[in-house]
């Protein structure tokens, strides 16, 4: 069946709805961290609680503990269940254009307008968003196939001005890593390959010793 003969708010949903959440009894879990950052490293513990805010224990360094809650916020953010219709029910889908691999870009309107899409394989590979005065771009290449729905393994994301179009921060390539606990996959590994400052820069959030709450 072509794509084209099914409603694009529909093939949205179902690519929506296919993505990895956790489930209204998700526990929280505790785990220790290391983090390198080029050739420092630095260790503590983390705890992600059941209504997914978030605390970091024995990081004295304030720059390394804001990057670590910032992952945190970013790792949890992304398993929140939240129902299509109220993330996406002020918005309005249609077709634009499909590309040599088969992905399929999806357009927005309503609340959203002006962010667009691309799906393969009941997966959204593809976001381009715009938040608080800034857009952003990330492209997924490759996921992990937990039964339960999708998780990203090899992404990247660059940010930029939606007006000139002048990039606010260098493409970040990402690799992540789960680890299932129980009836929950959760990050174990996060690697940030970029540049700043026109050197590299590699920073590696390693996650042990996962316990469920």
């Amino acid at each position: 069946m072509s794509k084209r003969t099914i409603n694009a708010r529909d093939l949205f949903r179902s690519a929506y709805e296919n993505r990895y959440t956790w489930d209204a009894n998700f526990p929280g879990y505790t785990a220790s961290i290391t983090f390198r950052e080029n050739d420092q490293v630095f260790s503590g513990q983390i705890k992600i609680n059941k209504d997914l805010s978030s605390e970091v224990f024995n990081i004295k360094d304030k720059e390394v503990l804001a990057q670590i809650k910032s992952q945190l916020w970013e790792i949890t953010i992304h398993r929140v269940r939240r129902s299509f219709e109220d993330t996406h029910g002020q918005n309005s889908f249609r077709y634009g254009s499909i590309d040599e691999k088969g992905l399929v870009e999806i357009l927005m309107g309503g609340k959203s307008e002006g962010d667009c899409y691309k799906l393969y394989d009941n997966k959204i590979c593809h976001v381009h968003r715009h938040i608080q005065g800034i857009a952003i771009t990330i492209n997924t290449f490759n996921s992990h196939d937990t039964g339960e729905g999708y998780l990203s393994h090899c992404y990247d994301s660059i940010y930029h001005d939606p007006k000139t179009g002048k990039i606010r921060t260098e493409k970040r390539d990402f690799e992540d890593n789960y680890h299932k606990v129980k009836n929950y996959h959760i990050l174990s590994n996060r690697i940030i390959k970029g540049r700043e400052d026109e050197k590299s820069l590699i920073k590696d959030f390693s996650f042990s010793s996962i316990e469920l709450l």
